[in-house]
């Protein structure tokens, strides 16, 4: 058996190889497919495979399909803001293709797509499964497009294959180098603030939840299926719950206060063009902070899947690992 994982050296397909690592039998393979190298206690491994591979471009690379072989694409420009408009579209649209053309050339039949709660756009309102999608960023607009071309190529052959599209929250764990670490080091060093609010909604699921949830799945879906969740914890947690619960863990006794957000977006507006990249602050990271992802996780908990970690057991591990 093969797994194919797109995107396979970043985050959190290396968390998902470093899991599947645990259970693979005698002839399975893991393939790395990436424009970067894995980490080398990855790609040292006799059942790891690293292929040099762009997703712009079409992949060609051979190997021996088995039955049930499974794909990960995880292959996406991601981060925001930090890139060109084009960029997302060029590489989140044209990837998707690409690969399910792979999947359809070697009869693979079963694919799980790591997609965005930003396909939902941005409002305060409650998001489902089946809440209607209106993206309003380049990124978002890019995912909404990709879970379209992945759900044509199920369509295609619905008798037969298999398709998860997964909206992960904040996703938070070791090697995130995301807002929840920014926080962590603020909260821990005595000089984070609340951007604007405390009441902010943050959907967010630990990293070793997602992938577990992962392979729970590709274990456990029936052919000619397809199923979207959205992976995050319920109910969402405040970023006041948020950031109670790290103060709990590094045991940081100090009141929290609130920043006026025009503020925030002001110095926000004015430091960015000198230490924007060094401090990672930018005025859309702001507006980010302030403005609620407040997704439903009841799917996910009604799925039948068992959670191995709660909110705050999933942050103590990667804190505890860390810091």
């Amino acid at each position: 058996m093969n797994y194919i994982v797109f995107g396979g050296a970043g985050f959190i397909g290396t968390h998902l190889i470093k899991l599947l690592l645990l259970s693979l039998c005698d002839n399975d393979l893991i393939y790395i497919v990436d424009i970067k190298e894995p980490a080398k206690e990855l790609i040292n491994n006799d059942k790891i495979k690293f292929i040099n591979s762009d997703v712009r471009n079409k992949i060609t690379f051979s190997l021996n399909p088995s039955a049930h072989d499974v794909i990960f694409n995880f292959a996406a420009i991601h981060r925001t803001p930090g890139h060109p408009d084009f960029d997302y579209y060029e590489t989140n649209i044209k990837g998707a293709r690409n690969i399910v053309d792979f999947a359809e050339q070697n009869n693979i039949n079963m694919l799980l797509f790591t997609s965005s709660i930003a396909v939902y756009g941005s409002s305060e309102d409650k998001k489902f499964e089946d809440t209607l999608l209106t993206p309003n960023t380049p990124y978002g607009i890019s995912k909404a497009i990709a879970e379209s071309i992945h759900e044509k190529w199920q369509l295609i052959d619905r008798k037969h294959r298999s398709l998860v599209i997964l909206r992960p929250g904040v996703v938070f764990g070791d090697g995130e180098n995301g807002n929840f670490n920014r926080m962590i080091k603020a909260i821990k060093n005595n000089y984070f603030i609340y951007p604007g609010r405390k009441d902010t909604i943050k959907a967010c699921i630990y990293v070793k939840e997602l992938v577990n949830f992962m392979i729970f799945l590709t274990k456990s879906i029936e052919p000619g299926v397809a199923v979207t969740y959205n992976c995050t914890y319920e109910p969402a947690y405040t970023i006041e719950q948020i950031c109670e619960t790290m103060k709990d863990i590094l045991n940081v006794k100090r009141k929290i206060y609130v920043l006026p957000s025009f503020i925030m977006l002001t110095a926000a507006s004015i430091l960015e063009p000198f230490f924007g990249k060094s401090i990672g602050i930018h005025p859309q990271r702001i507006k980010k902070l302030i403005t609620s992802t407040n997704i439903s996780g009841q799917k996910l908990q009604n799925s039948g899947y068992s959670l191995m970690y709660s909110f705050k057991d999933g942050l103590a591990d990667y804190i505890g690992n860390n810091y």
